[in-house]
Protein backbone atom coordinates (compact mmCIF):
# COMPACT_ATOMS: atom_id res chain seq x y z
CA UNK A 1 0.00 0.00 0.00
CA UNK A 2 1.39 3.38 -1.03
CA UNK A 3 0.72 6.14 1.49
CA UNK A 4 1.62 9.82 1.18
CA UNK A 5 0.63 12.88 3.15
CA UNK A 6 -1.55 15.68 1.81
CA UNK A 7 1.50 17.94 2.20
CA UNK A 8 3.40 15.67 -0.20
CA UNK A 9 0.54 15.97 -2.67
CA UNK A 10 0.62 19.75 -2.40
CA UNK A 11 4.40 20.07 -2.55
CA UNK A 12 5.38 17.27 -4.89
CA UNK A 13 2.44 16.39 -7.12
CA UNK A 14 4.71 15.18 -9.93
CA UNK A 15 6.37 12.48 -7.85
CA UNK A 16 3.01 11.17 -6.62
CA UNK A 17 1.69 11.20 -10.18
CA UNK A 18 4.80 9.35 -11.37
CA UNK A 19 4.43 6.83 -8.54
CA UNK A 20 0.79 6.12 -9.44
CA UNK A 21 1.65 5.70 -13.13
CA UNK A 22 4.77 3.58 -12.58
CA UNK A 23 3.23 1.17 -10.08
CA UNK A 24 -0.34 1.09 -11.36
CA UNK A 25 -1.33 1.10 -7.70
CA UNK A 26 -3.56 3.59 -5.90
CA UNK A 27 -1.77 6.09 -3.69
CA UNK A 28 -3.50 6.75 -0.37
CA UNK A 29 -3.33 10.36 0.79
CA UNK A 30 -3.54 11.15 4.48
CA UNK A 31 -4.62 14.38 6.14
CA UNK A 32 -3.63 14.94 9.75
CA UNK A 33 -2.61 11.29 9.97
CA UNK A 34 -5.98 9.96 8.81
CA UNK A 35 -6.91 8.48 5.45
CA UNK A 36 -8.49 11.11 3.21
CA UNK A 37 -8.15 10.40 -0.52
CA UNK A 38 -7.00 7.82 -3.02
CA UNK A 39 -5.14 8.94 -6.14
CA UNK A 40 -4.63 6.66 -9.13
CA UNK A 41 -3.76 6.93 -12.80
CA UNK A 42 -6.60 7.21 -15.28
CA UNK A 43 -5.48 3.96 -16.93
CA UNK A 44 -5.66 2.10 -13.61
CA UNK A 45 -9.04 3.66 -12.83
CA UNK A 46 -10.47 2.68 -16.22
CA UNK A 47 -9.13 -0.86 -15.82
CA UNK A 48 -10.79 -1.07 -12.41
CA UNK A 49 -14.07 0.20 -13.87
CA UNK A 50 -13.94 -2.45 -16.61
CA UNK A 51 -13.27 -5.16 -14.04
CA UNK A 52 -16.20 -4.02 -11.89
CA UNK A 53 -18.46 -3.91 -14.95
CA UNK A 54 -17.42 -7.46 -15.90
CA UNK A 55 -18.02 -8.69 -12.35
CA UNK A 56 -21.49 -7.13 -12.43
CA UNK A 57 -22.29 -8.91 -15.72
CA UNK A 58 -21.02 -12.21 -14.30
CA UNK A 59 -23.15 -11.78 -11.19
CA UNK A 60 -26.24 -11.10 -13.31
CA UNK A 61 -25.50 -14.19 -15.41
CA UNK A 62 -24.98 -16.31 -12.30
CA UNK A 63 -28.26 -15.10 -10.79
CA UNK A 64 -30.03 -15.81 -14.08
CA UNK A 65 -28.61 -19.35 -14.16
CA UNK A 66 -29.50 -19.98 -10.52
CA UNK A 67 -33.08 -18.79 -11.05
CA UNK A 68 -33.60 -21.43 -13.74
CA UNK A 69 -33.80 -19.10 -16.73
CA UNK A 70 -33.21 -20.91 -20.02
CA UNK A 71 -29.64 -20.95 -21.27
CA UNK A 72 -27.58 -22.48 -24.05
CA UNK A 73 -24.33 -24.40 -23.96
CA UNK A 74 -21.08 -23.06 -25.38
CA UNK A 75 -21.39 -25.55 -28.26
CA UNK A 76 -24.89 -24.28 -29.05
CA UNK A 77 -23.63 -20.69 -28.98
CA UNK A 78 -20.76 -21.58 -31.32
CA UNK A 79 -23.17 -23.25 -33.73
CA UNK A 80 -25.47 -20.21 -33.68
CA UNK A 81 -22.54 -17.87 -34.37
CA UNK A 82 -21.30 -20.11 -37.17
CA UNK A 83 -24.73 -20.05 -38.79
CA UNK A 84 -24.87 -16.25 -38.52
CA UNK A 85 -21.34 -15.93 -39.96
CA UNK A 86 -22.05 -18.35 -42.79
CA UNK A 87 -25.31 -16.55 -43.59
CA UNK A 88 -23.55 -13.17 -43.67
CA UNK A 89 -20.85 -14.58 -45.97
CA UNK A 90 -23.46 -15.84 -48.42
CA UNK A 91 -25.09 -12.41 -48.59
CA UNK A 92 -21.83 -10.69 -49.58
Amino acid sequence: MLIKSSAALENDYNSISDLAHETGEPVYITKNGEGDLVVMSIDSFEELEQLLHLQMKLQIAEESKNSGEPSISINEARQMLKEIYDGARLQN
